[in-house]
């Protein structure tokens, strides 16, 4: 599970900063921040899969 938060917070951390680098709004950077952030806790929760397979 710490996995899978990790990934989230990491890709919300790069979503808001790429949107700030782009020069977005607040809504944008909002939007970004959301949309790495779920993507990243996806991406999460594969790798937490296979660690669970691969080690338990």
């Amino acid at each position: 599970m710490l996995v899978v938060v990790g990934m989230a917070v990491l890709g919300v951390a790069l979503g808001a900063l790429t949107a700030r680098k782009r020069k977005g709004s607040g809504a944008d950077i909002a939007q970004y921040a959301a949309g790495y952030g779920i993507a990243f806790a996806l991406a999460g929760l594969a790798i937490s899969l296979v660690l669970v397979r691969v080690i338990g």
